[in-house]
C-alpha cells in the first residue's frame, strides 16, 4: 500500500497495552497498523522508540467566547489544547450570552470554524425555560449534548428545582453532563463565612454534603426517568459509594475526575496558590484525594476532564470570596497524567482508555480516540521519560498562568497530528487552524 505518511518504529499505546509497530496514514485516516516495511509513502518519519497515542479528548473546557474573550477565546483555548495533545474538545455553555438557543449554538460553531486548532463540539445549556425543547436541541449540528449546572458557578446557567431537573431529563435521549452541587445548601452556607474571609474556607462553604446531595438527587432522577447522566469533576470520597452502587445496579450513570483533584489537596494548595487553587467543586483534603485515587485504581471513573476554566490574574487576585472559581488546564491535562504514569500511579494504557477511547465511546464520537484502521489520524507523539519544569510562560492560554507553574513533570509531548497533518512539533505550531466540528453516532 502507498501512504501519504508512514510513521515507523513507534510504541503504540492503546487501552490494551503497548506494542511496537508502524502506522500508515492516507487521506487523513489511519490506513494500516503493523509491520509496514515493504510499503511506500510520500513522507516517512522514524519515531525511533517514541510513544504514539490517539489525540486526547477533553470533554469539559470553558473557552469563554463569546462575551468573556479577555480570559480566553476559541483560538487561544484551542491552541492550548493542541499543544497539550488534546485534538478534540467539548466546550461549555456558560458564555455571554449562554448557549441556550439554536442561534447561540450556531454562532459558536461559526466562530470556531477556521479558527479552532483542534476539533470541537459545544454543550447546549439546560434551563427551566428551554427544558421541553431539549430533545430537539440536543442533536443540532455542532453540539455534543446537554449540560446542567445544579450549582451556580461562573455565569448565569442554573437548574436547581427538582421538577425543572426532571423536565430536562425527560426531554431527549442523549446522555446529560452534570455539575453536581446543591445550590440551596451552597447559598445557605454563605452565611458561615468568617469576618476575615480566606480562600481556605472554600471547601468548607461549598462542602462535601453539597456534592453528596446533588449526586444522590441526580442518581435518583436518572433511575426514575431512565436518562443517562454523566457527573462531572467528582471531588469527594463520600460520592464514590453512591456512584459504585448506581453502576452495580446497572443505572445509566457515568462520572469524571480531574487531574487537579488528584494532584492537589487542602490545605496545602490554598496556602501555596491562594485563590489560584479555587474551583468548583473545591479541591478538598488529602483523605478525599486518596479516595479519588482508589476509585481510579478500581475503574470507577469513566473519563478524565480538565475543566479548563481560565480567569485573568487580576480577577484571581481579588479577595475571597470575590475571586472567581476556576483554573486553566487543557494544555496540562495530558502532561499531568503522564507525570502520574512516571510516578507509577497510572499506566499509559489507562490514560488512553480514559482520555481517548472511553470519551469517544461514551459520547458516540465518530472516528476519534482510537488507534484503529479507519479512524481519523489525530495523533500524539510523546517521550514518557523526558522531564522538565513547567513554566507557565510557555503555555498558550490567554489567562497567562497555571497552578502547576514550577512543578516537575515527566512525559513530554513531542508532536501532534491533526487529520494526519503535523500541527505541532517541539513546541512550535505548524500550519493554520484545521479543527472541524465532530460528528456523533448517537
Amino acid at each position: 500500500m502507498h501512504f501519504d505518511l508512514l510513521l515507523t518504529n513507534g510504541n503504540l499505546v492503546t487501552s490494551q497495552g503497548i506494542s511496537t509497530a508502524d502506522l500508515g496514514i492516507k487521506n487523513g485516516k489511519i490506513a494500516a497498523i503493523g509491520n509496514l516495511s515493504e510499503d511506500t509513502a510520500d513522507e516517512y518519519r522514524n519515531l525511533d522508540g517514541l510513544h504514539l497515542m490517539p489525540g486526547g479528548i477533553d470533554t469539559q473546557v470553558h473557552f469563554r467566547e463569546p462575551g468573556l474573550e479577555h480570559k480566553e477565546d476559541l483560538a487561544s483555548g484551542s491552541l492550548a489544547a493542541l499543544h497539550g495533545g488534546i485534538t478534540t474538545y467539548f466546550e461549555m455553555p456558560n458564555t455571554k450570552p449562554v448557549t441556550t438557543s439554536p442561534e447561540a449554538l450556531a454562532d459558536k460553531v461559526a466562530r470556531a470554524t477556521g479558527r479552532s486548532w483542534s476539533h470541537f463540539s459545544f454543550f447546549f445549556g439546560a434551563s427551566p425555560e428551554n427544558a421541553i425543547h431539549l430533545g430537539d436541541y440536543e442533536t443540532l449540528p455542532g453540539t455534543c449534548g446537554i449540560k446542567i449546572f445544579m450549582g451556580s458557578s461562573t455565569g448565569d446557567l442554573l437548574v436547581e428545582e427538582e421538577e425543572s431537573l426532571r423536565q430536562v431529563l425527560k426531554h431527549g435521549k442523549r446522555q446529560i453532563s452534570i455539575h453536581a452541587e446543591d445550590e440551596e445548601r451552597n447559598v445557605a452556607r454563605k452565611s458561615l463565612i468568617s469576618e476575615n474571609p480566606s480562600v481556605q474556607e472554600h471547601p468548607y462553604l461549598r462542602d462535601v454534603e453539597s456534592a453528596v446531595i446533588a449526586t444522590k438527587r441526580m442518581i435518583r432522577l436518572s433511575e426514575e426517568t431512565g436518562r443517562q447522566v454523566h457527573i462531572l469533576h467528582i471531588s469527594t470520597a463520600d460520592e464514590l459509594p453512591l456512584l459504585a452502587d448506581a453502576k452495580k445496579r446497572g443505572l445509566r450513570v457515568t462520572c469524571e475526575v480531574t487531574p487537579q483533584h488528584l494532584w492537589f489537596a487542602a490545605p496545602d494548595c490554598y496556602e501555596k496558590l491562594g485563590t489560584k487553587a479555587q474551583m468548583n467543586p473545591p479541591i478538598r483534603s488529602a483523605e478525599h484525594r486518596e479516595g479519588l485515587w482508589k476509585a481510579v485504581d478500581e475503574g470507577l471513573f469513566d473519563v478524565f476532564g480538565s475543566d479548563h476554566a481560565p480567569h485573568t490574574l487580576d480577577e484571581k487576585a481579588k479577595p475571597y470570596p470575590s475571586s472567581p472559581s476556576g483554573m486553566p488546564g487543557v494544555e496540562t491535562i495530558l502532561p499531568v497524567l503522564l507525570t502520574f504514569a512516571s510516578q507509577g500511579k497510572l499506566s499509559l494504557p489507562k490514560i488512553v482508555q480514559m482520555l481517548c477511547e472511553r470519551p469517544a465511546d461514551l459520547f458516540g464520537i465518530v472516528n476519534k480516540g482510537k488507534l484503529e484502521v479507519g479512524c481519523d489520524a489525530d495523533l500524539v507523539v510523546f517521550d514518557p521519560n523526558a522531564s522538565y519544569v513547567l513554566d507557565e510562560n510557555s503555555l498558550h492560554s490567554k489567562c497567562g498562568w497555571s497552578p502547576y507553574h514550577g512543578e516537575q513533570f515527566t512525559g513530554k509531548i513531542e508532536s501532534v497530528y491533526l487529520n494526519g497533518q503535523l500541527a505541532m512539533q517541539q513546541g512550535t505550531t505548524i500550519g493554520s487552524p484545521k479543527g472541524t466540528a465532530v460528528t456523533f453516532s448517537k
